[in-house]
């Protein structure tokens, strides 16, 4: 059984820079997609960033370049670092792993089995 724990987040002024973990363990998919996304109060689930097995790897454009995903599948780490960070940032960031990419505003985006989430606010 897969599960996964997201951990870095925290309180932040816009500008500023955060970088989230999320701990994985009990993987054992053969094809798979690791991936980010976070959701507001009140608002849908949006898709941050993502990659697969077959190294498609997507990231949101409405993001700017600001956020970058990487991984650490030896460790069974995967990472979001977050620079730039503006108020609408402010969410509750997961991470997650699923058997393939699911294609959604435009992107492929990877949801399924997620953590606990974890509270990234940006506020001067």
């Amino acid at each position: 059984q897969v599960q996964l724990a997201e951990s870095g987040g925290g309180s932040v002024q816009p500008g500023g820079s955060l970088r989230l973990s999320c701990q994985i363990s009990g993987f054992t998919y053969t094809q798979w997609c690791m991936g980010w996304f976070r959701q507001a109060p009140g608002k849908e689930r949006e898709g941050i960033a993502a990659v697969d097995s077959g190294d498609i790897r997507s990231t949101a454009a409405s993001l700017g370049g600001r956020f970058t995903m990487s991984l650490d599948k030896s460790k069974n780490y995967m990472y979001l670092q977050m620079n730039n960070l503006k108020p609408e940032d402010t969410a509750k960031y997961y991470c997650a792993v699923d058997r393939g990419l699911t294609y959604t505003d435009g992107h492929w985006f990877c949801f399924g089995t997620s953590g606990q989430g974890t509270q990234v606010t940006v506020s001067s």
